[in-house]
């Protein structure tokens, strides 16, 4: 059921728990989130970076895969398509292409500049009925070509862009893309707090959900975090498990090199470890 994320994400944060948002790449990946959501009856997020986007030939072809996988799947529970760290022509590219929500990333603007396109943004977000996110401060790490230094948010530009009417806000609080180095000093709870108290009841989105450790995670929610993000966990189970398959050879006996064999492990990988998040953020039967 292709909903906006808004409803999903009030109840979550009320609730005490986060929806996961999980990228997407191809239909596999797709699949077996859908199936995993339904199974556990959890709502999800499905989200599609502008490179993932290009790669599956253009968001029409993602918006009528997902539109056509969610009816033909028979799934009931809340789903929401959305843009993941979208520039300004990538939002009113998805809102075209059918998408339910979007996200603007404008935290690498001066601030001024991000307040003027996420108002703009909103009102044609909202127009159709979708969801918006927004950014403040950076997610470190790289995220198709955006390049971030981890830089914890000022809570006065947070209630800035808040203010704006967006549904739910992505704040820089230490997170960073892919996989955490060895160094990595964990997240800045005291930052959170404040952005936490200084924006109300707006749901927060925590960004490079991979490898924060569980007790920090379960920390986060408690203090306003309604959505977490989950990519590249997902891609290291997948390559795992596909790597496995081959190096036992099994793509060589029978007619293991079809790719629905040869891509099966991986797809299951990536179910497991969706459960996996969906218990780990509380969302199991809250669809």
């Amino acid at each position: 059921m292709l909903v906006s994320a808004t409803e999903m994400l009030q109840k979550a944060r009320a609730g005490k728990y986060a929806v996961g948002q999980f990228n997407i790449n191809n239909l596999e990946w797709t699949k077996a989130i859908l199936l995993t959501a339904q199974e556990l009856n959890s709502p999800v997020i499905l989200g599609v970076s502008e490179g993932a986007g290009k790669y599956m030939t253009g968001f029409e072809t993602v918006a009528a895969m997902v539109k056509a996988m969610d009816e033909s799947l028979g799934i009931t529970v809340p789903v929401a398509l959305h843009l993941d760290h979208g520039s300004y022509e990538g939002c009113y590219k998805c809102i075209k292409a059918g998408f339910t929500s979007i996200m603007f990333d404008g935290s690498h603007f001066p601030i001024d500049e991000n307040v003027a396109k996420t108002t703009e943004l909103v009102s044609a977000a909202h127009h159709l009925g979708l969801s918006i996110e927004a950014e403040v401060g950076a997610i470190g790490g790289e995220e198709d070509g955006v390049i971030g230094k981890g830089e914890c948010a000022d809570p006065a530009e947070c209630k800035q862009i808040a203010d704006l009417g967006v549904d739910f806000l992505a704040a820089g609080i230490g997170n960073i893309h892919g996989v955490y180095p060895d160094n990595w000093e964990g997240l800045s709870f005291e930052t959170l707090e404040a952005i936490n108290k200084t924006v109300g009841e707006i749901p927060l989105v925590l960004h490079g959900g991979t490898g924060i450790p569980d007790d920090q995670i379960t920390k986060a929610i408690s203090l306003g975090v309604a959505k977490i993000n989950v990519n590249t966990e997902c891609q290291l189970v997948f390559a795992e498990a596909t790597r496995g398959y081959i190096e036992a050879g099994k793509d060589q006996q029978g007619k293991g090199f079809d790719p629905r064999k040869l891509l099966a492990p991986g797809f299951e990988a990536i179910k497991a470890k969706v459960k996996e998040k969906m218990e780990l953020f509380g969302s199991v039967n809250k669809a």
